[in-house]
């Protein structure tokens, strides 16, 4: 018995192929198009890789307390945005579920913060990432965050990509 290939028309369309560096890209554009906490707040993406991201912001005058410096809610805000960019940079949705911040150094209105996330473990649906936020090259506040992947894809199919996608993961 003679078997034949099925003919090209009929064949399967294979997975998109990216990069990591293209998937953490293609992830941060399609958080971003919702993000409107970070966009509300002034926020840029800098840079994005896998476990990785950069995120800057410029203190405005509403976001200093009564001392005339950063009110510590907006620091936390901008740490908190680069670590979901760098977690959630493998098209895998994934949310919070600890974080920590510890103030160093203040924050001055008028200058512009960065903050800069890396993956320090990650495993099964956990993950921890490290934050450093620093204005003009001087670290002012470092957070850590414990994250958890809850399920499903950031990037949607290309249309020749196969209907189903299964992204669920466990523990």
């Amino acid at each position: 018995m003679t078997t034949h290939a099925p003919h090209p028309a009929h064949a399967p369309h294979p997975a998109p192929s990216r990069t990591p560096q293209e998937t953490a890209r293609l992830s941060a554009d399609a958080m971003w198009a919702t993000d409107h906490a970070s966009q509300g707040l002034g926020m840029e993406i800098i840079a994005v890789g896998p476990g990785t991201a950069t995120i800057s912001m410029t203190l405005a005058e509403r976001m200093c307390n009564g001392f005339g410096m950063a009110h510590g809610g907006f620091i936390f805000a901008l740490a908190d945005s680069a670590f979901a960019f760098a977690c959630n940079s493998y098209d895998e949705r994934t949310v919070a579920a600890h974080c920590a911040v510890t103030y160093l150094r203040p924050g001055t209105r008028g200058k512009t913060l960065l903050a800069t996330a890396r993956e320090i473990a990650r495993s099964g649906r956990s993950g921890i990432y490290d934050v450093e936020v620093s204005e003009d090259g001087v670290v002012i506040a470092q957070f850590r965050g414990h994250s958890r992947t809850i399920g499903g894809a950031l990037i949607a199919p290309s249309p020749s990509a196969p209907e189903s996608r299964d992204h669920t993961t466990t523990a």
